[in-house]
């Protein structure tokens, strides 16, 4: 098969790979992301997730599976994005108080050996509970979310400004596991 290779220099993907016991190497995409669309699509994030894997490809010395991903955040049909300052972080924080959102990852596998690809999305859905605005400073001066959507991570909140959430916590965190392993078993 070749060896695996993550197509992201995210932390968490990696630690999610490496949970599920997947071997692998990183090799950051160049691919440029276009951050001007803010209306959800699957077929949006699906291609983001394919065209970073596709990036890599031309990189390689030998066969490989690459991995992409891509993680968007969704509110009322927009997608939440990073946080590009402080103000941006704590609006995005503060429309997320109180209410449902749904986070999608779609996931790009490309077996070069082979020359199959195979492209799906995992959504979950996060509920916040109502936070206060001291509540959403603390969390911004306290963990810096600044390279995640939606201005947060799942994994890290403290207790009490996470009500429920369904679906896959991974998929929240940047990358469903069981997904990856069973969309590498397939190709």
């Amino acid at each position: 098969m070749g060896k695996i290779i993550l197509a992201s220099s995210s932390p968490r993907r990696a630690d999610i790979l490496k949970q599920h016991n997947i071997k692998f190497e990183v090799i950051p995409s160049p691919y440029q992301e276009d951050h001007t669309v803010t209306d959800f699509s699957y077929s949006f994030v699906e291609n983001l997730a394919y065209n970073k894997a596709k990036a890599v490809v031309p990189l390689l010395t030998a066969p490989s599976v690459v991995i992409g991903a891509d993680t968007v955040v969704v509110l009322d049909g927009k997608i939440l994005g990073k946080p590009k300052d402080y103000k941006e972080a704590f609006e995005m924080l503060r429309k997320l108080s109180g209410r449902r959102h749904e986070v999608v990852t779609s996931i790009a596998v490309i077996n070069t050996e082979m020359q199959k690809e195979k492209v799906c999305s995992v959504t979950s859905k996060v509920e916040f509970e109502k936070l206060t605005d001291e509540q959403i400073e603390f969390y911004i001066n306290d963990y810096k979310p600044y390279d995640k959507a939606g201005s947060y991570g799942i994994q890290e909140m403290p207790q009490g400004y996470i009500k429920s959430y369904e679906g896959s916590l991974e998929n929240i965190i940047g990358l469903c596991g069981k997904t990856v392993c069973e969309m590498i078993e397939n190709l």
